[in-house]
């Protein structure tokens, strides 16, 4: 990663993550690095916006340029996700958390139906109540097992790799139920 962290202003807060193909780039971009043209292919968009996104991606400091690869006489840079850089993102507000949120809905849709259903996975869900030692003990397991995942991860298409889809977002609520209704909802 770069020296200096990106200001709030760079970064775009959590809004820089609320677009479905940047979901996606991470994920790729955290296997292998890719160039513009070579994520393009992958993901089967063109390059004109997969560059786009990689750069508001890299000025958000999410993506590194790693390395460079000659492309018809000329460089490109190759990007890779350093997992840990959402780490900067995590002061976000609740309505920058709801944009997200959608984001990564409209991403577990697309993914879901790419489902394997002769592997077998796991699903959870909760809105609980747990003592604050609980709560931090499970968030920092959490933080482990998206850190072993990514550190796992293989270079897409990898000969016996199974291609697995992992979303995971926990956050502590207002204690009172205030802002039970979604940000965007009619009053």
């Amino acid at each position: 990663m770069s020296d200096s962290a990106p200001s709030r202003e760079e970064i775009g807060g959590l809004r820089v993550l609320a677009h479905p193909l940047r979901l996606r780039l991470l994920s790729l971009l955290t296997g292998q690095a890719y160039s513009a043209a070579e994520a393009a292919r992958a993901l089967g968009q063109s390059q004109a916006n997969v560059s786009y996104h990689l750069r508001r991606l890299h000025a958000a400091g999410l993506v590194d340029a790693v390395g460079e690869v000659t492309v018809r006489g000329g460089t490109a840079k190759r990007y890779r996700h350093d997992p840990e850089s959402g780490d900067r993102l995590a002061a976000g507000s609740a309505e920058e958390y709801a944009v997200l949120a959608a984001a990564l809905a409209d991403e577990l849709r697309r993914r879901t139906a790419q489902r394997d259903t002769g592997v077998r996975g796991e699903m959870t869900d909760a809105e609980v109540w747990v003592a604050p030692e609980a709560w931090e003990e499970i968030r920092r397991r959490a933080v482990d097992l998206g850190t072993e995942i990514h550190a796992r991860a293989l270079p897409p298409g990898t000969e016996g790799a199974v291609r697995v889809s992992a979303t995971l977002m926990l956050f502590a609520m207002l204690a009172d139920g205030e802002g039970d209704r979604a940000p965007d909802a009619e009053r």
